[in-house]
């Protein structure tokens, strides 16, 4: 194990203080970085943190179907009333609202990155001070603390016990050992000891910087739920072509009509087939789901996040940090022996406290009980790791002799059976976290040093619990989302405050040295417990993997450098902001405000993206299938389309464009199911093929029943009332279950119609006009059936093919 090296006693150096100020490095000079800015050494890798202005623009904008309706536009704006271009101008709008959102998101997004962003410590003119990673330059000496992220390549100025992560990098779990002169690697990061190295490379020429800046991109289409819009897009496409190009040639080849009305009519046939909102809404939703987090602390460092907690059916919690406060108190000091005098201990504790320059939570809870003896040296140290579970140090003690102390898990460093590990059980079992304080033979780094250690007091730490943790626990049980506490710390007193927090499986605690090593023998065990302590990173990872073999998708929150590697693996890392960079570079999650508390409004805000998205899309696809049979009904029947684009327009945003809005922003605490482009079919498919016929059948009635110059706009006016109440009947049904405003929502939306059809000039605007009593009550009746055979049909449909 690594020690660090030994601090000359006759330089005024004291306990933890490292090499005297004096001997350490200065680091580059004011003058000798503006001179490496000037030659443009400066590491000036583009990290972004969302899409840029221009990308935004152009994603909206320059799409598949906007081009088509953008042509379709133009034509219509030369051979038609500007009634029938209103299509173009909700495209506008829509476009315009879908940019406005996005850049609303990015603002939020690059704002909470920013706050998140870890700021490395660069020493300068003899003066550490935390800088941006972008102000790094060519040669500048920058220091290193557990949980430290190495942002640039470098070469090991110092080393205290230095030991590196790099699997990130090379796939290797085990630490790597630092000496001065060894090489560093961006994107590695400092599990143990600390230390400062030297800058090589900076900007592009770092090992990791690619691989960082292709990490931190807007990534937004990587989801299931964008994925499954877009192959029903891909699908959309395949029907429309041919399905429009016959149109087309029934529409001005076939029939022997006015030209600019059939192109009229031609165009109001293909518009309505393509489901232009469903890919703006769905990015509006995203980008609203940011914004609301953004409000909360939250930064979401990848988009399909939000979708993808939504989709968490376990959350792996680790104790410290998450269910626990960061700080911890002492209230006890347990001497062991008869002659363990009390004084001295507090003296060994105080010195090994002076000696860790990073002290983790424990370690700082002894600092502030024990002050530094006066007198004492430190002549070795080794910093605490999780893997071990204990940290120690060799002292020169006030009367000229030398000691060496380990301060570790007791269960870690006693032989099984001791008499102190049944007081320390009687402790963990009232939640109280105890460190074993133990003397050994042996220097704290050597192999055995463990093994030889005496036993010579316990210390009893209390944690704070989160005042918000059990409220947090309680809403992922009632969300049927399984909650498995993961902890370093001994597991009998891991479950205690489980259990003081109302975890469902509280009392069911595993060792986790105990855990079989085959992956299905774990995942067995995993699931029918709840509670998990003396788990390794290793572990941890090992764990994420079991569940996920099981179907599971996991969720894996932590904030320190234990917590890398499951948070990486896991399908959503969570990290605390206050966690080390390394946790927060992986994760894509990150809580800026420390509260676990915000994870529910996480998850609650993805549900409602995928929930409501879920019933939008119904909307949209529903009207690209009765669109698509309509058009074929009419090539096959030779007949004229029987809408103009007004008349679709006006349905259109009645029946799925305003509603729209308002469904896919709404609450939704439905537990995202997957397989999205089944759910959305199995209602469109049907639904669009009764709303289609139900339209046809009244068209091909009012054809029969009305005759004259006039006719066309009767017949029309009919097609369109049966068209618009079984597509207001879909939404009904898409808006269930009901509350005020949803019923309010369908009421507005059937009374604007009703207004159409009786104010005098927006009848002359939509070309709506009811003549006679018999065709409209027809229409109405036939709407009524569809109405009807809709609801016979969904309730097959989910019992045919659940979700």
């Amino acid at each position: 194990m690594t020690q660090r090296a030994k601090i000359d006693t006759d330089s005024g150096g004291t306990a933890g203080d490292g090499p005297p100020v004096e001997h350490r490095p200065a680091g580059l000079t004011s003058a000798e970085v503006a001179e490496r800015v000037a030659r443009g050494e400066v590491n000036d890798v583009p990290v972004r943190n969302s899409r840029s202005a221009a990308d935004i623009v152009r994603a909206n904008v320059f799409t598949r179907f906007n081009a088509i309706i953008g042509v379709l536009w133009v034509v219509m704006l030369f051979v038609a009333p500007i009634q029938d271009s209103l299509f173009g101008f909700v495209i506008v709008a829509n476009t315009g609202i879908g940019i406005v959102q996005e850049l609303r998101a990015k603002k939020t997004l690059d704002g909470l990155a920013v706050i998140g962003e870890a700021k490395p410590t660069v020493r300068r003119d003899g003066t550490a001070a935390e800088l941006s990673t972008s102000e790094i330059v060519l040669g500048d000496l920058i220091e290193l603390g557990p949980g430290d992220k190495v942002v640039v390549d470098g070469v090991v100025a110092e080393a205290e016990s230095l030991e590196v992560d790099e699997s990130l990098l090379t796939g290797e779990a085990d630490p790597v050992v630092k000496k001065p002169g060894d090489p560093m690697m961006s994107g590695s990061f400092v599990v143990a000891g600390g230390g400062a190295f030297t800058a090589t490379k900076v900007g592009r020429e770092a090992y990791a910087a690619q691989l960082a800046e292709e990490a931190s991109r807007f990534t937004l289409v990587q989801s299931e739920l964008r994925t499954g819009i877009s192959t029903i897009l891909k699908y959309v496409t395949w029907m429309m072509v041919p399905t429009a190009t016959g149109l087309i040639i029934s529409q001005l080849v076939v029939k022997d009509t006015n030209l600019k009305d059939s192109i009229a009519r031609t165009v109001g046939g293909i518009v309505p087939m393509i489901p232009e909102g469903l890919v703006l809404l769905t990015s509006v939703a995203f980008a609203i789901g940011v914004v609301r987090l953004g409000r909360k602390q939250c930064l979401v460092q990848e988009l399909p996040a939000i979708e993808g907690l939504a989709r968490v059916d376990v959350v792996c919690l680790d104790k410290t940090g998450t269910l626990t406060e960061g700080g911890m108190d002492v209230t006890d000091l347990r001497p062991l022996g008869t002659d363990t005098d009390e004084a001295y201990v507090r003296k060994v504790l105080g010195a090994l406290g002076a000696s860790d320059p990073h002290p983790n939570a424990s370690l700082r809870a002894i600092i502030e009980a024990y002050p530094e003896p006066d007198g004492w040296r430190c002549a070795e140290a080794l910093p605490f790791s999780s893997a071990r579970k204990y940290s120690g140090a060799t002292f020169d003690e006030d009367g000229g002799g030398e000691s060496s102390w380990l301060l570790g898990a007791p269960d870690v460093l006693l032989a099984e059976g001791d008499p102190a590990l049944a007081e320390t059980d009687h402790l963990n079992e009232q939640g109280l976290r105890v460190l074993l304080l133990a003397r050994t033979d042996r220097e704290p780094g050597a192999p055995g040093a463990a093994e030889a250690a005496r036993p010579a007091a316990l210390v009893v730490l209390e944690q704070r619990l989160r005042p918000d943790a059990s409220d947090t626990l309680a809403y992922f049980a009632d969300q049927n989302v399984a909650a498995k506490v993961i902890s370093g710390d001994n597991a009998v007193s891991v479950g205690a405050v489980a259990g003081k927090l109302d975890l469902p499986g509280a009392e069911n605690t595993v060792d986790a040295r105990t855990l079989p090593e085959d992956r299905e023998k774990m995942a067995e065990v995993l699931d029918e417990n709840a509670v998990f302590g003396r788990v390794t990173p290793q572990q941890k990872r090992d764990m994420v993997a079991a569940l996920q073999s099981k179907g599971h998708t996991v969720a894996m929150t932590g904030d320190g450098v234990n917590d890398v590697l499951a948070l990486k693996d896991a399908d959503i890392g969570v990290s605390m902001g206050s966690g080390s960079e390394a946790t927060r570079a992986v994760a894509q999650i990150v809580l800026l405000n420390n509260s676990f508390a915000t994870l529910p409004s996480v998850v609650a805000e993805g549900r409602r993206v995928i929930g409501n998205i879920t019933r939008v899309a119904t909307l949209f696809l529903t009207k690209t299938v009765y669109s698509v049979l309509l058009a074929v009904l009419v090539v096959c029947s030779q007949v004229e389309y029987p809408f103009l684009p007004r008349h679709l327009t006006l349905l259109s945003t009645l029946t799925i464009g305003v509603p729209a809005f308002f469904l896919a922003l709404a609450p939704n605490k439905e537990r995202a199911k997957p397989h999205f482009v089944r759910r959305v079919m199995r209602y469109a498919v049907p639904g669009g093929v009764i709303a289609g016929a139900a339209t046809f059948t009244t068209y091909l009635l009012a054809r029969h029943h009305y005759s004259g110059a006039d006719a066309l706009g009767a017949e029309t006016s009919a097609a369109t009332l049966t068209l618009f109440l079984v597509s207001l009947w879909v939404l009904a049904i898409i808006a269930r279950p009901y509350t005020w405003w949803r019923l309010a929502l369908v009421a507005t939306m059937a009374g604007a119609f009703l207004l159409v059809l009786a104010v005098p000039w927006l009848q002359d605007f939509f070309a709506l006009k009811l003549v006679g009593t018999t065709m409209p009550w027809a229409a109405v009746a036939i709407a009524a059936t569809g109405a009807a055979l809709l609801e016979l049909v969904w309730r097959w449909v989910d019992r045919r093919f659940p979700a």
